[in-house]
This record gives C-alpha cells, structure tokens and sequence, in this order.
C-alpha cells in the first residue's frame, strides 16, 4: 500500500513537472504535439461521421420497414449482374395475391397492397406541387408503417373498401398547399380528379430516400385504380406484410414463398417471378462500405500518429539529455530507476495527452459546425472520445518508453559530471 502511494506521488509529481515543462517551452510543445492533434482530429472525426452516418442510414432504411417482407417484382441485389430486364417483365403483386396472403399466412400481424405513382402535380386554388407521389393502399397500410396523423383522421373502411376519393396527405405537402393550415376538409386537384382531405401525417423530416411521407399523397387503391391499370408495368405496387409480435422475418420470408409459388402456379424447381426483400439485404453491403471508411480513417491518421510520435520521441530525448545532471542528482539522493522512468514516460503521455485533447475539441467544434449549417445529425459519442484519449496515450507510452528507460539507466556520477 505504501509503496502504490508513493508511485502515485511519483505520477502527480511528475504531471506538474511535465505541465511546467510545456509551459516552459510553449513552441517546441505546440509543434510536437501537431502531428497528434491532426492524427487524432482524423480518426475521431471519421469514427464520428461513420457513426452518425450508420446511425441515419439506419434510421432511414428502418422507414421501409424493418420488421416487414416486401412482395415485389424487383430484387434489392447488390451483386453486379442485375439482370433488370429479366425483372421488368415479371407481374405485379395483385389484390387477389393479397387476399391469398391475409387468408393463409399464420406469421403475419397485417398487410397491405401499395400501388404507387410519381411525378404527380396537386392543386388547391393557386397553390401548386410538383413531383408529388401518390400511393393507392388497401386499409391495413396503417398498421404495417405505424405513421401518426396530427390532423384529422385516416380512411373508414368504407371509404378504403368502395375507394372513396379521400387522400391523406403528408406534412410538407400539405404545409406546401395550406400555408396558413386547415387543410381536412379541403378538397385537392390531381390530373382534374378532386379528392378531400381527411388526414394529415406527423412530420418525418429527410432520410435516405427522401421525404417518404412528408410528400406524399396516400389514397384507397381502388380510388387510384379508376385512373390507372395497377398492373401496368409504368406504375410500381408492392405489397408489405408485418411481422408477428417474436417471429423472425426469415420464417415469415418462407411462409410467403410458398404463398406466392402456390398463387402463380409455379412447379417446383421453377424461378421464382416474384422478390421477397426486407431491411436486412442491407447489413452486409454497409457494414462492409463503413468499415472500409472506418480502416481509411484509422490509416490517414495513423500516419499523421506516427509523425507526432516521432516528434514527442524527438522532445523526451532533448528533455533527457538537457536534464541529464539533475537525473544524477536524483539518483545520487537516492531515487530509483523506475522513478526517473515514470517522471519521463508521463511527460510523453501528458504531451500525447494535450494533443489528443486539442484534437478531439476540434472535431467538437465541426461536429457542431456541420450540424449548424448542413442540417445533418453528427453525434461525437463518449466512447468515440475515449478511443482519441486512449490513442494518445497509448501513442504517447510508445513515444516516450525509449527515452525514458535511457534515462532511467544514467550512471549518477557520469549524470551528475554532464553539462
């Protein structure tokens, strides 16, 4: 116990001479430790958009539905040979497909049919949006993509069930048409087709994809279906089916499998002409793409590392020999190796340590830079500035072992002679 609290000492005693030091010699200090502060800035600002960016990722592919199956024509494959036109051709889910899934899947909570359309223009009065998406859905699309509405109601079954022309509209579109609010109750021009509003969604703000509901027009299928043919290869419908409460989507996946091939008559053997796609297609191409950022981070600023610990090696071999006569002077009063090992090997890691903390106050600083004029959620989290710490001292241990163990070898007379 007593000789851990004289080490303690050793290690305070030697943090005060080495603060006083960089006092002392404030030039060689700032140069020293720049080569850490841009090493550290490197890897913790990387870490840091690769978290943020994983994390908004994410986020915005939990929008698809993370614990939904998505029966469609078109394949999520990332592999280099997509054969697009092979996919093309192939049907459209179908309502009577959806019946078939509602009456025998055991696997699944709800269900639901999606039949989309871009590039819509809507009107109310002289206000105009462009480019708008309308998506004809049957009545359970409510409960597959758990969205909240903020203003008035979502479709009866009724109004779904005879294709009513009612419509939901997203939050931006309808800020966009109703600047000064009250938009239930109005009515909507899309293509000289009224429809009245019943429902306005919650705000979901951008992701990945873009505005999915704050732009979007959401209407009964069969209502969207008097103006066009759902099974028309120009037009894109799905359908999404959710997951049981504690079923896993691979058992829900195979269940729908052999919904499908039963429905389109396929013989076993046969290629499939359907896709079931869900949310964790997704995992392995971005954990791969951000690790890779993650090694590149880690390899430009270990250069940057290196350089620095070169430097602070350079600084703690000049500290050595410009203190060499007290160092005899030490030991000659009796102070051990290991005590001279100690006062120079926490000299280097408080230097590290000064670099790393600059380093990491940077990267505070654009942390918060980005989020002010880009509008992008950056999050510079705890164990993200833990490793910067670390490094440094780690950086700073090696830096500074050899120059201290040479130190702590001096002879105390040859020490004490030195000028």
């Amino acid at each position: 116990m007593k000789q851990l609290r004289i080490i303690f000492n050793q290690i305070t005693e030697s943090t005060i001479f080495a603060f006083q030091a960089l006092k002392g010699n404030k030039v060689r200090t700032l140069l020293s430790t720049l080569g850490i502060t841009i090493g550290i800035f490197s890897i913790i600002m990387v870490l840091a958009l690769v978290d943020s960016l994983e994390r908004n990722v994410k986020k915005s592919i939990d929008t698809l539905g993370k614990d939904a199956i998505i029966v469609d024509k078109w394949p999520w494959d990332f592999s280099g040979d997509y054969k697009w036109w092979k996919f093309m051709n192939r049907p459209n889910p179908t309502l009577n497909e959806l019946k078939q899934i509602e009456l025998n899947s055991q696997l699944s909570e709800a269900a639901c049919l999606v039949a989309t359309v871009g590039n819509a223009t809507v009107e109310y009065g002289s206000n105009t949006a462009s480019g708008v998406s309308m998506s004809g859905v049957t009545h359970d699309y409510y409960r597959v993509k758990n969205f909240n509405i903020i203003e008035g109601r979502y479709f009866t079954e009724t109004e779904t069930n005879n294709g009513l022309p009612v419509v939901v509209l997203g939050y931006g579109l309808a800020d966009n048409l109703f600047p000064n609010g009250n938009a239930v109750g109005k009515e909507i021009v899309v293509k000289k087709n009224k429809y009245r509003i019943v429902g306005i969604i919650e705000k979901q703000g951008e992701n990945l994809f873009g505005n999915q509901f704050d732009k979007l027009v959401i209407l009964p299928v069969k209502c969207l279906a008097n103006y066009i043919r759902l099974n028309s290869n120009r037009n894109q419908t799905t359908i999404e089916v959710k997951t049981k409460a504690g079923v896993s989507p691979d058992l829900l996946e195979e269940e729908l499998r052999g919904i499908m091939r039963a429905q389109r008559k396929l013989r076993p053997g046969q290629e499939e002409n359907f896709a079931l796609n869900k949310t964790s297609l997704f995992d392995a191409p971005l954990k791969a793409t951000f690790k890779a950022v993650t090694i590149a981070g880690w390899i430009i600023g270990g250069f940057a590392m290196l350089v620095g610990g070169f430097g602070i090696a350079n600084i703690m071999f000049v500290s050595v020999k410009e203190r060499t006569n007290q160092i005899g002077i030490k030991k000659s009063l009796g102070a051990r190796s290991y005590f001279i090992l100690i006062e120079f090997l926490v000299e280097a890691v408080v230097l590290c340590l000064a670099g790393g903390a600059v380093g990491v106050s940077v990267v505070a600083l654009s942390v918060f830079a980005v989020q002010y004029f880009f509008d992008f959620e950056v999050v510079l989290s705890i164990p993200n500035i833990l490793t910067g710490f670390g490094t440094s001292a780690l950086v700073g241990i090696m830096a500074g072992l050899i120059p201290a163990v040479s130190a702590a070898k001096l002879d105390p007379v040859t020490a004490m002679r030195a000028k």
